[in-house]
């Protein structure tokens, strides 16, 4: 075997550095679009644009960091989906917290980016974005078509369980594609266009919590429904495959 053929694992430094910036580019593509188009672009009946801006705003940003920063990381940018995986023992254990505080801290520099860049937006601007939640989730009046908290509850963690069924067969080892990272950003598009009217679309805790840093106290009041459900979800998900998709004939 020459030393080109010799595959060198990624450092876990470098596995860590890749979820940051995963979750940054998610934060900034995501929220970025839905706080930047929501506060700009609604005005004059065009609501629906925006919406469907937002959703495909997450999936292409998934789709990019996927075939970007997977081959290093695995590509999660997703404390939910990191856990779901480590449940299908896809990841050891040991890893998920790292990968966690990665995601929490790549997310919040995202957040943080958008704050910054709104600081110089016009008179008003930035005060508007904050008012309407900084494109942080919600239930009940801080739901964008005003359901309930148990709607919020079931859209979580069914969305996001589905999610992480998504990726594990599309990462699957022996079954997977080379397509996967498509196939994983098409699917949050999708589930983005199911919920946003729900809960403005979690499915993935450290999004939350860097929208929630800057969308105010009721933003923050909320924000244990999309830590919890969410990561409920996904554990569910994680184990019903392992369960159920990866047994193989003799």
């Amino acid at each position: 075997m020459s030393e080109s053929d010799v595959v060198v694992a990624p450092t876990t430094t470098a596995k860590l550095t890749a979820e940051a910036f995963g979750t940054l580019l998610l934060v900034l593509g995501g929220v970025g679009t839905a706080v930047f188009a929501s506060n700009t672009f609604v005005d004059g009946g065009t609501t629906g644009t925006v919406y469907t801006a937002v959703a495909l705003a997450f999936g292409l940003t998934v789709v990019v960091g996927a075939y970007a920063f997977g081959p290093i990381s695995g590509g999660h940018f997703n404390p939910a989906v990191t856990l779901g995986l480590a449940a299908a023992g896809r990841l050891p254990w040991k890893d998920v917290w790292g990968y966690i505080v990665a995601q929490i801290v790549g997310g919040a520099i995202g957040s943080t980016i958008i704050f910054l860049v709104a600081l110089f937006g016009p008179d008003g601007w930035l005060k508007k974005a904050q008012d309407g939640g900084f494109a942080s989730n919600g239930f009940g009046e801080h739901s964008p078509g005003g359901f309930g908290i148990g709607a919020a509850i079931i859209i979580e963690v069914v969305l996001t369980a589905f999610f992480v069924i998504v990726i594990l067969g599309a990462t699957h080892p022996k079954r997977g594609t080379a397509l996967a990272g498509l196939a994983i950003g098409l699917t949050l598009t999708l589930i983005h266009l199911i919920s946003i009217p729900v809960t403005n679309t979690s499915v993935n805790p450290a999004r939350s919590i860097a929208a929630a840093i800057y969308g105010g106290g009721d933003a923050l009041a909320q924000l244990w429904v999309f830590l919890v459900f969410p990561i409920v979800g996904a554990l569910i998900a994680g184990l019903a495959y392992r369960a159920l998709f990866d047994g193989e004939t003799k």
